[in-house]
């Protein structure tokens, strides 16, 4: 039994400091899945409405030189950000000020503001959290899962003298176990840091801007989940699905280049007007050399730099109101923020089908050499829609937002899924005076390929005597709440449920019975460092 102690500040009330005290875990299950709390771009001139106002993000720029985008991490206090001079000396003087800083460890003794000098920050973000189940799955468990994010950027006008360019770099620590894996068997994962143990580079690239900021370029290896397919709403939210969706994840190879994973590439983004925005990158075609298999395990430090695994393309059609040049009339209410795209992803390297072998035989017959038919080329489309329906006439901040996200793709033999959908609501400031938490109530849905379904039934004609039930569909359901204990804490209680685990998959320590309806609770908390 290991036990997991915890400091409390004083700002932090009583209540949920005897809670987090009371949490001994069991570290039940050491992890084979990025959200993460991944990084996403936010606009530094979008309106306060344009995006649900995270707790943890400031629409202050930190570096770069202008109304432009700058990497931050989503749901975190930006990095650099500027604190209160210390009230004593000493190597811990940034306790007796903890409550007033937007890092825990300040300054990190000197070492941000040096860097500053050279027109560079550093952001360290940790994720903790506990989560369990409480019925069905394979087990109980309740296990501890942790992601530490480290972040060097560098604006080279302010290191170089050279205009518009950003130097990125950044570097994960996972560690603890996977309850999803172990204990759950669900397509679409509880949390958004499940992963591989291990330390590994993550994203390595550098922009410029061009064409007096209309355009940039972004080079070198990438996470598309920081840019493509996100909704801003759904960065709320602890499942996995709410970042990098299910479809991706389950159809292309190794996942798709998304957390923990990234692949090289070449990204350009285009502001044709105010409100409208092109995204389209080319990328190496999998972040991994196989199609089968842990895609984690063959460059489990991301630093192999593959190239030669085929073309992934990607085009994401953008559409924000109101934008930085929205003219309000006097006397008007500010229009209600919305964000709306239209996407597509085409893939060239290698897909595995979901019901024939190598040489044309079932995969479900006994006879079958048991390697699938490797087949070429495989595509998508999706929709994200980000929309505010309500805000408070007497607070502005204070309101209410939906979210949806649907993703398609025609191709059955090659995929295991053909749809997902995320969608879901969330409230800024739920609690009157509590101006930065956020409460949010979300779905996620998948269905299964007509092939995978086939796949089973032969597997059941082939097998009379054995239960073989045949996957549909998965669903599952979570609420959260995001409570900001301050400026650097935020503790996040958190619950889902989910319908037909594994899209009815058999529960493999009860074979004749599907594993049962899940019910996941949790508690994640994320700290700036």
């Amino acid at each position: 039994m290991r036990g997991v102690r915890f400091a409390r500040a004083s700002s932090v009330p009583a209540a949920v400091g005897f809670a987090l005290g009371l949490l001994g875990v069991e570290d039940a299950a050491k992890a084979t899945p990025p959200p993460q709390p991944e990084f996403v771009e936010t606009p530094i001139e979008q309106p306060q409405e344009q995006t649900p106002p995270s707790p943890n993000v400031s629409n202050a720029p930190v570096v770069g030189n202008g109304p432009e985008f700058i990497e931050q991490p989503a749901e975190q206090a930006p990095a650099g950000a500027q604190t209160l001079p210390a009230l004593g000396g000493g190597p811990f003087w940034f306790l007796s000020n903890i409550d007033r800083t937007a890092a825990l460890f300040g300054d990190l003794w000197g070492a941000r503001s040096l860097l500053a000098r050279y027109g560079m920050t550093l952001n360290i973000a940790n994720t903790w959290e506990v989560l369990g189940n409480a019925t069905g799955g394979t087990g109980r468990a309740l296990v501890p899962e942790g992601l530490t994010t480290a972040t060097l950027q560098m604006d080279t006008q302010r290191a170089l003298g050279w205009y518009g360019g950003l130097f990125n770099a950044s570097a994960l620590w996972i560690y603890g176990g996977n309850l999803s894996e172990h204990y759950l068997q669900t397509l679409q994962t509880a949390s958004g840091i499940e992963a591989d143990p291990t330390v590994r580079l993550w994203e390595l690239w550098y922009q410029q801007k061009l064409f007096e900021d209309r355009v940039d370029v972004k080079v070198g290896q990438q996470s598309l989940d920081q840019e493509f397919m996100v909704t801003q709403n759904g960065s709320y939210f602890v499942n996995t699905m709410f970042g990098w969706p299910m479809l991706p994840s389950a159809d292309l190879p190794g996942g798709g280049p998304a957390y923990p994973l990234s692949a090289l590439g070449v990204r350009v983004r285009a502001h044709l007007n105010d409100s409208v925005t092109l995204l389209a990158g080319v990328f190496n075609g999998s972040p991994t050399p196989s199609i089968s298999g842990d895609p984690q395990r063959p460059n489990a430090h991301g630093v192999n730099f593959l190239i030669g695994q085929g073309v992934m393309g990607i085009a994401e059609l953008q559409y924000s109101y109101p934008s930085p040049n929205t003219i309000v009339q006097a006397g008007e209410d500010d229009p209600l923020a919305r964000t709306y795209k239209l996407g597509f992803w085409y893939n060239n390297w290698e897909f595995a089908n979901q019901q024939w072998d190598n040489i044309g035989i079932l995969l479900a017959n006994p006879v079958s050499s048991g390697v699938p038919q490797t087949l070429r080329s495989d595509y998508s489309f999706y929709a994200v829609a980000d929309q505010m329906i309500y805000r408070f006439p007497d607070d502005a901040d204070r309101n209410i937002n939906a979210f949806i996200r649907p993703m398609w793709t025609p191709i059955q033999d090659r995929n295991l899924i053909t749809f997902s959908l995320n969608a879901g609501l969330t409230m800024h400031e739920p609690i009157f005076g509590r101006d930065d938490d956020t409460f949010g109530l979300g779905m996620g849905l998948t269905k299964v390929s007509s092939a995978a379904r086939a796949f089973d039934q032969e597997t059941a004609a082939y097998n009379p005597d054995t239960y073989v039930p045949i996957r549909s569909s998965e669903t599952f359901v979570e609420a959260t709440y995001q409570y900001q204990a301050n400026a650097w804490l935020q503790i996040q209680p958190d619950l889902q449920y989910v319908i037909y685990p594994g899209a009815g998959l058999a529960n493999p320590n009860n074979p004749n019975k599907r594993i049962g309806n899940e019910f996941v609770y949790g508690l994640r908390i994320n700290a700036q460092l």
